[in-house]
């Protein structure tokens, strides 16, 4: 037997031992530099024009908030909850070293949220305890390097609280649509009931789990008392459960919805300042301008029309309706990008045909070039003095008319002179240019273009929306939309006549917030590009081309008193259009291109007559009846 002096010596012995290892442990133990991936990264959350939410980007649906913007009965439940002794202990949990040293079988229980925090943040979920002492060193050495108020932050903006989300920002949202900001006491008593596993205590997923949750929201709030943080009294205040809200169904990226994503990420890239890089880190909530009303309206429309050439194709009645496509997009004349149509569906097509600039514009180009017309007049002979032109003056409406320039003819790259041809050659005599445009007749608008000159109509066509990089050469086949601009750019073009001249660059983003800050607001710029009294002549010619002119078969039956717009053909048969604009209530212009794409060379295929000439313009009035 071991006498007394014995036995004390080697138990302090083992006990300086023991010291010692763990001596040895905290010092070797460092604070990992790198955080798990989830407590970092977060994602990106898009909303549509009316606040509520579009769609989510990013593999991890965490939102961080600082913790001077989370209301302070959130902290309180979920001190009370988790971690009492919080504000004062020194980061880890006596019952939790007990467990760990003594190797007890459930290492887990009894966390601060420090060391809960570290679990999230650098470690994984595992019960040992290796992985438990290994908590709590490193929740000493934190406790020493952060402030409580940060330890408590990162906390709250890392816990797990279900329904796909990490953080209370995203669980507010969850489970109540709403920022964290705006919880009160029992919201905030219930959300912090999650932190012992959301998968027990979401109320939606059985009800065994409402029980739970609501046993526990209940006990919390009792705990809040017992921690001097509710008075009895107000405590007696909450006696009916807060009910969540259903889980919301999150839409990924299919339909439409990628597209609107897709075009407000650039519009963020190109115009806030928060750098690609920045972005990808996630956490920031991008307010757009689509409206979902309108969307839906604008892809029913156009979902119809293809739809129909899928069928005729598929009855190989009309092989050349085979691979039809459309782009589509509706602008106000503030510049707000109310709608969109990229495709039939962005996970199948990724290609963004709102924003292609692959499509001639054809003689939807027109109006730009009347505008120059009746802006800077004429120039027939070289040095000679500038004549003014109205809507009035005439001009050869004939077919295979000659093109002149003020030097004479103009000559072919082969050896003969360019000669203009009208729709089906139609012959239609001396004709004022409002009946032209009214009628579509392309033989005046060739040679207008060449008298005002290309380059003013160049000018006239960019400061009304256009991008001068779209533009095509200057031939004369310029004045009959060899241009191809987006149907975005040409919806925004069309959206400066309906505002008087007006123009405002188009924008998919409203404002950017991060943090519950603004990152970005949006501050649109609007400029004069062409005159009120040359627009109202544009606007007039326009409405006389719906009324009983080439836009009149379909568009005139929209219900909207006065609509203005003008379809669009090419001479090669690669695309149709149509644009234009209501003129009265909310001024907002609409262009749509179908056109056929080769799937194995990506080149334009030519179109039927009655594809080129029909399917944008119903389109267009299909879509402006629904919105109208």
């Amino acid at each position: 037997m071991l006498s007394w002096r014995q036995l004390l010596a080697l138990a302090l012995y083992a006990l300086g031992t023991l010291t010692t290892v763990v001596g040895v442990a905290y010092a070797t133990t460092d604070i990992p530099r790198d955080l798990n991936s989830f407590a970092t990264q977060q994602d990106n959350v898009y909303y549509w024009a009316d606040g509520t939410e579009m769609a989510r980007t990013g593999q991890v649906n965490r939102q961080e908030m600082p913790l001077s913007k989370v209301p302070v009965p959130v902290q309180d439940a979920v001190v009370a909850a988790e971690n009492e002794s919080f504000w004062s202990d020194s980061g880890v949990s006596l019952k939790g070293i007990s467990r760990a040293v003594l190797g007890l079988g459930d290492a887990g229980g009894g966390s601060t949220i420090t060391q809960q925090y570290v679990k999230n943040a650098y470690l994984n979920q595992e019960q040992t305890v290796s992985r438990k002492v290994t908590e709590i060193f490193i929740a000493m050495k934190l406790d020493d390097r952060m402030t409580k108020k940060e330890i408590l932050q990162a906390y709250l903006n890392t816990s797990w609280l279900g329904r796909g989300g990490y953080g209370f920002q995203a669980g507010a949202q969850a489970y109540y649509g709403k920022d964290v900001t705006e919880l009160d006491v029992s919201e905030a008593a219930f959300l912090a009931s999650l932190l012992k596993g959301a998968g027990l205590y979401d109320p939606a997923v059985s009800k065994a789990n409402h029980a739970r949750a609501v046993e526990r929201w209940s006990w919390i709030l009792d705990r809040m008392v017992d921690t001097g943080k509710l008075t009895p009294k107000q405590r007696a205040k909450y006696t009916e459960f807060p009910e969540p809200k259903d889980p919301p169904k999150i839409e990924g990226l299919q339909g439409q919805t990628g597209y609107l994503v897709e075009t407000a990420k650039a519009y963020v890239s190109a115009h806030t300042g928060i750098s690609d890089a920045e972005f990808a880190l996630g956490g920031y909530q991008v307010h757009t301008t689509f409206e979902k009303p309108e969307v839906t309206a604008l892809a029913k429309a156009a979902d119809k029309a293809l739809a129909k050439a899928d069928a005729a194709a598929k009855a190989k009645k009309n092989s050349a309706d085979s691979h039809l496509r459309a782009g589509a997009a509706s602008v106000a004349t503030d510049g707000r990008i109310v709608a969109l149509y990229g495709g039939r569906d962005y996970l199948k097509q990724g290609f963004n045909d709102a924003n292609s600039s692959i499509v001639p514009a054809g003689t939807s180009f027109t109006p730009f070039v009347y505008a120059a017309a009746l802006t800077d007049g004429v120039q027939k002979v070289r040095g000679g003095s500038r004549t003014a032109v109205t809507p009035s003056t005439t001009y050869d409406g004939n077919d295979d008319v000659q093109v002149t320039t003020p030097e004479g003819p103009y000559w072919g790259r082969d050896g003969k002179i360019a000669t203009g041809h009208n729709d089906n050659g139609r012959d239609w005599g001396t004709i004022s240019l409002r009946e032209a445009l009214a009628q579509s007749v392309n033989t005046p608008f060739i040679q207008l273009g060449m008298d005002v000159g290309l380059d003013k109509v160049a000018a006239t066509a960019t400061a009304s929306g256009l991008l001068n990089e779209s533009l095509g050469a200057r031939v004369p086949a310029f004045s009959l939309g060899n241009s191809t601009p987006s149907p975005i750019r040409m919806a925004d073009a069309y959206a400066t006549l309906a505002a008087g001249g007006v123009n405002t660059e188009p924008y998919s983003v409203t404002r950017v917030t991060k943090h519950g800050g603004t990152a970005f607001a949006q501050h649109a710029d609007h400029r004069r590009a062409i005159s009120k009294a040359v627009t109202s002549e544009v606007t007039d010619a326009l409405r006389a081309s719906v009324s009983y002119g080439a836009a009149g078969r379909t568009a005139g039956t929209v219900g909207q008193k006065g609509p203005a717009a003008k379809p669009g053909t090419t001479e090669d048969r690669k695309a149709g259009w149509f644009a234009g604009y209501g003129t009265t209530g909310t001024k907002v212009s609409t262009a749509v291109a179908v056109f056929r794409v080769d799937p194995a060379k990506q080149e334009l295929l030519p179109l039927r007559k009655a594809v080129m000439r029909d399917y944008p313009a119903q389109i267009w009035t299909d879509y402006m009846k629904a919105v109208s």
